[in-house]
């Protein structure tokens, strides 16, 4: 049905002669007026009854090109020092608690009114409730000018965060300082991969544990050096904090390892 247009040089010159000749002489020989030719390599449909020839625009075939699998280097885990940790296992930190002095009294009403991410309610606590996306962190900031800094993941972006806060409380004409920053508490956890028959633990370790499943589905062994208290769980889940420094957290995690390995279900 479809057919390249033939002449297409005679119908340009008699458009050209149709031109020179002026619009009243430009009409085809049934009285109309004139349709112009299709361009060189273009389709036309054949007239239809009482209508016009149709032109369609010839569409090049698109040109595919083939899919080149790309290789993607999946993340590698860095290497454990086997020194530091012998059982392989690094505890990770969740939550790190700081406190700093910021060394003035504070109006917790303008605080919470000037601050962003801030708010205040002292029918329900004493202290303005301040958050920081980055890092992501909360300050609980009393009228005393001391502040509790939580939720950092590493001693470094506690320190940072309880900075910002205190830049903020500087912004908003406090004479703020950032005086007495001390971590007070972290918070760790692991896996140890196995499960653990925690009546066992409980009975050989009476004098540090406490288990009652009844209450707590965890067992809570407090170790004495370092001081750090860990909640043991029969999926072989272990949290540990009360630590003050990421190394107590590494001795005691690894000193309660080789206790587990003992009670580990068969």
């Amino acid at each position: 049905a479809w057919q390249a247009t033939p002449g297409a040089g005679v119908a340009r010159r008699h458009r050209m002669a149709e031109a020179s000749a002026g619009p009243s002489t430009r009409q085809d020989d049934d009285g109309g007026s004139g349709a112009a030719a299709a361009p060189t390599g273009t389709a036309v449909m054949p007239a239809l009854a009482g209508g016009s020839n149709i032109v369609a625009a010839s569409v090049p075939a698109p040109h595919v090109v083939p899919a080149v699998p790309i290789a993607h280097a999946l993340p590698t885990a860095a290497p454990v020092d086997r020194e530091r940790h012998p059982s392989g296992i690094v505890p990770t930190m969740q939550n790190v608690v700081s406190t700093v002095n910021l060394g003035c009294e504070l109006d917790l009403k303008k605080i919470a009114m000037h601050a962003r991410n801030a708010e205040y309610n002292p029918k329900r606590f004493t202290a303005v409730i301040m958050r920081l996306l980055d890092p992501k962190t909360t300050a609980l900031i009393f009228k005393s000018g001391k502040l509790v800094c939580t939720g950092a993941k590493s001693e470094d972006h506690s320190r940072l965060a309880a900075r910002k806060f205190a830049r903020i409380i500087q912004k908003l004409d406090f004479p703020a300082r950032f005086l007495e920053f001390k971590v007070q508490n972290i918070v760790a956890s692991c896996d140890v991969r196995f499960a653990i028959r925690l009546e066992g633990l409980a009975a050989q370790h009476g004098n540090f544990s406490s288990y009652e499943p009844e209450l707590f589905p965890g067992l809570i062994y407090r170790h004495q050096n370092p001081k750090v208290v860990l909640l043991i769980f029969v999926s072989g889940k272990v949290v540990l904090t009360g630590a003050k420094d990421r190394n107590d957290i590494y001795t005691a995690f690894e000193n309660i390892y080789n206790v587990l390995r003992r009670f580990r279900k068969q």
